[in-house]
């Protein structure tokens, strides 16, 4: 009970109504469009909890982006859409590890329920850009070799997606916006997807509430960073 009122605290009023909506919305979509892809669900409700306790900067939240990534690989098999796939098994899940242990190794003044934020440099941006794009060149062919449905949507969800994980990683504030711009292809490509199999609309309903929660998430980590900064003087 303590615990659960500790939670609650730690949360504000309006995390706890955007989170509480996103899994209500998320639980509706599944009972409206699905009722039989359980893992879909399942999934969706983890990666709603892990985005906000990433908006907190909290290393909880990486933890649980592991879980999502694994179900969601395997959601992704499911309709031939490999570079989702790979993506998220093969570079989303590691680097949610790699994110873990850098966030653990820079909590805010000890506080580990809080990352301190980063600020990059231009040249680290101009790197992270050039290894985007060996990375999506690398991706376009190993998703073309797969035969992966809807090749080029695909192909970009892995660039935004090595960007988001990259500035996550580094502990960056637009690593949220980086998650805002799949969430959109995202949307796109299980629109795509619906356009075959209806029960697909619930996914798309996910990835909705995911581009709410990343522009929040986004919102409180500059909040976060310029009060680290004030209060750094």
């Amino acid at each position: 009970m303590e615990k659960s009122k500790a939670l609650l605290r730690y949360f504000s009023k309006g995390e706890i109504i955007l989170w509480s909506s996103s899994v209500l919305l998320i639980i509706a979509s599944f009972l409206i469009f699905d009722r039989e892809n359980y893992l879909t669900l399942i999934a969706s409700v983890i990666g709603a909890t892990a985005l906000i306790f990433n908006a907190k900067g909290n290393p909880i939240g990486q933890i649980l982006i592991v879980i999502f990534s694994v179900f969601y690989g395997i959601i992704s098999f499911t309709f031939a859409y490999y570079g989702e796939m790979i993506t998220y098994l093969g570079m989303t899940a590691p680097m949610a590890v790699a994110a873990l242990i850098s966030w653990l190794r820079n909590p805010y003044n000890g506080n580990r329920a809080e990352v301190e934020v980063n600020s990059l440099k231009i040249g680290e941006y101009v790197f992270m850009l050039a290894l985007t794009g060996i990375v999506t060149v690398i991706f376009y062919f190993i998703l073309k070799a797969f035969h992966t449905a809807n090749l080029i949507p695909s192909t970009l969800s892995v660039t935004t997606s090595f960007i988001a994980v990259y500035l996550t990683w580094r502990r960056s504030a637009y690593y949220a916006l980086a998650y805002a711009a799949n969430d959109i292809v995202l949307i796109i490509l299980w629109i795509l997807a619906a356009l075959s199999d209806f029960s697909y609309l619930s996914v798309i309903i996910c990835f909705i509430m995911f581009l709410v929660n990343d522009i929040y998430g986004f919102i409180n980590w500059s909040k976060m960073q310029k009060r680290q900064q004030r209060k750094n003087g």
